[in-house]
């Protein structure tokens, strides 16, 4: 019976997991219950339970890999997509900085290879399919292991993770393949030999990437100042029914940031606080500046937050002063009616022996007496300041 029920009161794409989350007949938008889905399942684990560590499977709705090549030393450079990875190796072997970039986690055979190609540890293929990665750094022998999450907020907001190898003379990554990315600058200044990428190795180039990835955070993280700003119009003008439900949506949606951006901060604090020969000293100036970029973020992120309680906040207390207002008036109207209640209903006793009952002028009185009080009261009341 309760699946019977669980079937009329839930949309058929919300998780059980998410229903425990979420009050029933609450009326909650579609993004909303997707980002609990979110909250409540932050894991996406492809590889079976009990399976042998190192374990690589493609995710089954993943597109296929495309990839995508950027060789440049000496001012020579070349950007192609191949469909195989032949002549890799010569290629890594023949310019000084090659960039493999793999968009797409559906196919094994080609993290496999990739990874047989250049000596990648099973463990950390296996993060890279396993899309639920906290941003994080991993040291091995001759490279480094490199995870950040990039954000898209073109129609809802949603993140995705990107895996880096960085080798002496490679540097290879690995996206989901989400429509577009946010490495378009980056590979604009390399076709045009802006600054000094072309001219930098494999740590710059890392440094780039991850530059991009963070500062593409700050319009996303802005967009909600100015939404909410909106939000604390509408809740003066009184228009707060819809207001507090896209508050609720705000602060989810602050937090998926949130948990989003904050490893950021630890990871590259590790490339800042542990050597490695990998990492220049003249880079680790540069990634100095991003680590600051991801405190201002979270800063932000926590502030916007702060925010949207304080609207809430604040919704919820115009509420309780207009119910305070209601009440008042009620109080008022019924304060006078019970004098006058009580004169009708003393006028009104089946007595035979009530002397206003017969005199000429009794009714007038009576609704004199009536008019006194309701008079008297009011003007008690306004001295009291309840018309304020």
């Amino acid at each position: 019976m309760s699946n019977d029920w669980d079937r009329l009161l839930w949309p058929t794409h919300v998780t059980p997991s998410a229903r425990t989350f979420l009050p029933r007949f609450s009326v909650i938008s579609t993004m909303e219950l997707d980002l609990a889905d979110a909250i409540v399942k932050p894991f996406d684990r492809v590889s079976p339970p009990g399976a042998t560590p190192g374990t690589i499977v493609a995710v089954p709705e993943a597109p296929k890999p495309v990839i995508r090549i950027i060789a440049f030393s000496n001012g020579d450079l070349i950007d192609e997509t191949v469909d195989t990875l032949d002549g890799l190796t010569e290629l890594t072997n023949t310019y000084e900085v090659t960039w493999v970039d793999i968009e797409g986690l559906g196919d094994a055979r080609v993290i496999h290879q990739i990874g047989e190609m250049f000596g990648l540890h099973r463990l950390a293929l296996e993060d890279v399919v396993n899309v639920h990665q906290r941003a994080k750094v991993e040291e091995y022998d001759d490279y480094l292991f490199i995870v950040a999450r990039m954000v898209d907020a073109s129609s809802a907001l949603q993140t995705e993770q990107i895996s880096f190898f960085v080798g002496a003379k490679f540097l290879i990554t690995f996206q989901e393949g989400k429509p577009g990315d946010c490495l378009d600058p980056v590979r604009h200044r390399l076709r045009n030999a802006s600054g000094r990428l072309r001219h930098g190795g494999t740590d710059y180039l890392a440094y780039a990437l991850l530059d991009s990835i963070i500062d593409h955070y700050y319009p996303v993280i802005e967009s909600y100042g100015e939404r909410l700003d909106e939000l604390d119009n509408d809740l003066i003008d009184s228009r707060g029914d819809a207001s507090i439900a896209a508050i609720h949506t705000f602060r989810s949606e602050l937090l998926v940031l949130r948990r989003a951006i904050r490893p950021h901060r630890e990871a590259i604090n590790t490339l800042l606080r542990e050597s490695h020969e990998l990492i220049g000293d003249e880079v680790r100036l540069f990634l100095r500046d991003c680590y600051d970029h991801t405190i201002q973020l979270s800063e932000a992120i926590d502030t916007y937050r702060e925010t949207c309680s304080d609207l809430r906040d604040f919704h919820l207390a115009a509420i309780a002063n207009r119910t305070n207002n209601v009440m008042r008036t009620l109080t008022i109207i019924a304060t006078i009616f019970i004098p006058l209640s009580f004169i009708a209903g003393l006028y009104g006793m089946n007595f035979g022996h009530i002397p206003e009952l017969h005199w000429r002028y009794g009714y007038f009185y009576c609704l004199g007496l009536m008019g006194a009080v309701a008079t008297g009261l009011l003007v008690w009341f306004r001295r009291q300041g309840w018309f304020r």
